[in-house]
């Protein structure tokens, strides 16, 4: 009870709203701004786009929001596991009362003492062999039986068995529970493993009549999201090589589709989330009958068509067996028919060789008269042309033929010289002339 008769020794009564924003004054004015190394813890973005996480190191832990506007600027996805540098503000967040930092920048600080143990191990088993593609073996399309190792009382469970209930609730699932976080989930997972590997070897064994437990023929090993630390017993070096172990195939289905442990690369398939694990060995009953009731419509028509067909071969093989000689009149009518149509055919030919010899010999002499015609028509046109070639033609107009002395023919002024003597040819004769005086024209 505070004394109120003296009132120099009672605290100020706050209103909590009033308190928080002091306590935000105060760190503003002290701290702000303010830049944090730390690892990151639980880092998770919204619809939104901002981003909630933590960042500690061994001695503390400080929660942190980044705003959409600040989270666009990152050159880099952040993960849990990273050491990283946050710049921003220190604040409180009124509704909660929780002290919480601002991040307005972030930059890789290095990975993080987890993570970095978390790669060599991976570095240390990829390179023993532990991670090979080549052993991986495929999942069975229809198991017999479905081994399953879980937190008992683990949202995963829950959604496991309802995927499976829904898809193929014919087939058994045996479940043996484990811790899945904490130091003593890595052996509490690796003892629920041996179990099953025991029954899976004893199903085999010993055939599935004879074995009181149903055949395991794969393997789930799941678990929900969480950060890196939630996840850290499926980090395990002796876990790693317990699952590559496995007598069956063994499915991995560890956090959600972003996060990935060692137990994931040494699984023989690796499935996003729990259900998914599920979903990917539980191929759904009403596919399977389908599938069943598609092979029985095939079968049967099938069949169906071969009765048909033996059937009408034997009814054919029946009808030529109790009538062979009527087989024998088809076969003769046939041979009758042939040789008729050969005797027609070259009767024919012959017929439309003699009509094409007749038509031949009538135009005959048609094609010589029009040869005839044609010939004296081309030789008065030659005469002709060798007519009006003939230069007397030339001299009847007027026109005369000038030769020297040597017969030589004048055509040009310069040939001929004053007193030459020339000869000049005319249309009826011939008249010697003497050049006087060569003029041009």
């Amino acid at each position: 009870m505070f004394d109120r008769s003296s009132p120099a020794a009672a605290p100020r009564i706050w209103e909590v709203g009033a308190l928080c924003r002091a306590i935000a004054d105060a760190l503003e004015a002290r701290f702000n701004p303010v830049a944090v190394r730390g690892e990151i813890t639980g880092f998770s973005r919204a619809s939104s786009g901002h981003c909630y996480f933590s960042i500690k190191d061994a001695n503390g832990q400080l929660r942190c929001a980044m705003f959409r506007r600040a989270a666009t600027l990152l050159d880099f996805s952040p993960r849990d596991g990273e050491l990283v540098e946050v710049r921003g503000r220190l604040g409180v967040y009124e509704a909660r009362g929780d002290l919480q930092f601002i991040v307005e920048s972030m930059q890789r600080a290095g990975q993080g003492a987890l993570f970095e143990q978390f790669l060599r191990l991976k570095a240390q088993l990829d390179a023993e062999g532990l991670f090979d593609t080549a052993r991986k073996r495929p999942l069975p399309l229809q198991p017999r039986g479905i081994g399953l190792v879980t937190s008992a009382g683990a949202a995963a469970l829950h959604d496991v068995v309802t995927a499976l209930r829904r898809r193929v609730p014919h087939i058994p699932v045996v479940l043996v529970p484990a811790q899945v976080q904490g130091v003593a989930a890595p052996q509490s997972i690796i003892a629920a493993l041996s179990k099953l590997y025991l029954l899976a070897q004893a199903g085999r064994a010993q055939g599935a009549d004879s074995n009181p437990n149903p055949p395991i023929d794969v393997i789930l090993l799941v678990r929900g999201g969480g950060s890196i630390e939630d996840l850290w017993a499926f980090n395990d070096e002796q876990l790693a090589r317990t699952i590559v172990q496995s007598p069956v195939p063994l499915v991995s289905g560890v956090g959600h589709e972003t996060d990935f442990t060692i137990a994931d690369f040494c699984a023989d398939l690796r499935a996003p989330t729990p259900t998914a694990a599920a979903e990917l060995v539980a191929q759904p009953r009403e596919v399977w009958l389908g599938a069943l009731d598609l092979l029985a419509d095939r079968l049967s028509g099938g069949v169906q068509r071969q009765l048909d067909t033996r059937h009408q071969r034997l009814d054919q093989a029946a009808a030529r067996l109790g009538r062979p000689s009527g087989l024998v009149a088809r076969q003769q009518l046939q041979l009758a028919r042939l040789a008729q149509r050969m005797r027609h055919g070259v009767l024919l030919k012959m017929q439309r060789l003699a009509q094409r010899q007749q038509a031949l010999e009538a135009q005959l002499p048609q094609a010589l008269q029009r040869s005839v015609a044609q010939n004296a028509e081309r030789l008065e046109r030659t005469a002709l042309r060798l007519e009006l070639l003939d230069p007397r033609l030339v001299l009847q107009r007027g026109y005369a033929l000038l030769t020297d002395t040597s017969g030589q023919a004048v055509t040009s002024i310069r040939q001929a010289q004053p007193g030459d003597a020339l000869r000049a040819t005319l249309a009826d004769g011939a008249v010697d002339v003497t050049v006087s005086q060569p003029r041009l024209l």
